[in-house]
């Protein structure tokens, strides 16, 4: 099990990033979460299978059509997800 946070920033709010993360996340099987953050960027904790959580971190960097990423920032951690599955928040 590995768990990672990701911080996307760009043009990533209003585009669908977090509905289209979430349905990545549900075809990797992944438990966690992506929610705004008010300076704009996008916040998402991915839990599951170690190559799994990496297919995703690599999906982040360009999201869907609409999203215009700039950067992403991830980092390990230990927490895992309140609940299983993938929300939007």
């Amino acid at each position: 099990m590995a768990c990672l946070r990701c911080w996307v920033r760009g043009r990533v709010q209003g585009v669908w990033f977090r509905a289209s993360t979430r349905e990545q996340a549900q075809r990797l099987a992944l438990n966690g979460y992506a929610k705004n953050l008010a300076d704009g960027r996008v916040e998402v904790l991915a839990c599951g299978q170690a190559d799994h959580v990496e297919c995703l971190r690599e999906w982040l960097r360009t999201g869907p059509p609409l999203a215009d990423v700039e950067q992403v920032v991830c980092e390990r951690v230990a927490q895992e997800p309140e609940q299983t599955g993938f929300s939007v928040r």
